[in-house]
């Protein structure tokens, strides 16, 4: 399975990071190891203290006639380690150092048949942090919807069943901290409550 990410595709997100507009999807993969297994809690790690949370709408890829199509939606996070990304990005390398390291994603579980939507009808989804509303956005904010993705996608990668694809995120990311509390919200109902905890420490090697 593919976890495929996709950046800067929130205008104001895209803004509050001073970057540029993109032209086209901006796309990086994450591991199946980045997978944060369900009910389990997210794990600062340890080599940054500077982790955010970025909550997306994820979509899960079936084939159908031979084309990759989203069927089903549900909500995630895709943490990033935003300093050591400035880091690799003003040095002019990849950046999925901090962005694909594991335990950097989570999916809720639940996720909802696409076509039980109205046409035209805005996914709402939300994050809470210890309380307070930190994100919130829908799909028609999105600056390439899931068809362009998918599409851009397969001029370079086949998309299989089951590959998902995180969306990108709206504005109001921020850094997170043991003893942290998150909430998921799509369309009003809860779908992931996770507590943020810090790495345990290693006992050195004898």
């Amino acid at each position: 399975m593919k976890l495929i990410c996709i950046g800067r595709n929130y205008g104001e997100h895209t803004k509050e990071l001073g970057n540029a507009i993109p032209e086209e999807p901006v796309v990086f993969l994450k591991p199946e190891s980045a997978l944060i297994p369900p009910h389990a809690p997210i794990v600062l790690p340890g080599f940054s203290d500077d982790i955010h949370h970025e909550i997306e709408l994820v979509y899960s890829i079936i084939r159908k006639n031979g084309k990759a199509q989203a069927d089903k939606v549900s909500i995630g996070l895709d943490l990033t380690a935003r300093s050591l990304q400035k880091e690799l990005k003003d040095a002019g390398l990849p950046w999925e150092k901090s962005k694909s390291f594991d335990g950097s994603a989570y999916v809720a579980r639940a996720f909802t048949a696409l076509e039980s939507f109205p046409k035209g009808h805005h996914i709402d989804f939300l994050l809470k942090r210890n309380g307070k509303v930190a994100q919130s956005g829908h799909n028609g904010q999105m600056l390439f919807p899931i068809e362009a993705i998918i599409a851009n996608v397969e001029r370079y990668m086949l998309l299989d069943e089951g590959d998902l694809v995180f969306s990108g995120t709206p504005a109001g990311v921020g850094r997170i901290e043991a003893g942290d509390r998150l909430e998921g919200y799509l369309l009003g109902e809860l779908l992931f409550d996770l507590n943020v905890e810090k790495a345990p420490i290693k006992a050195p090697v004898q």
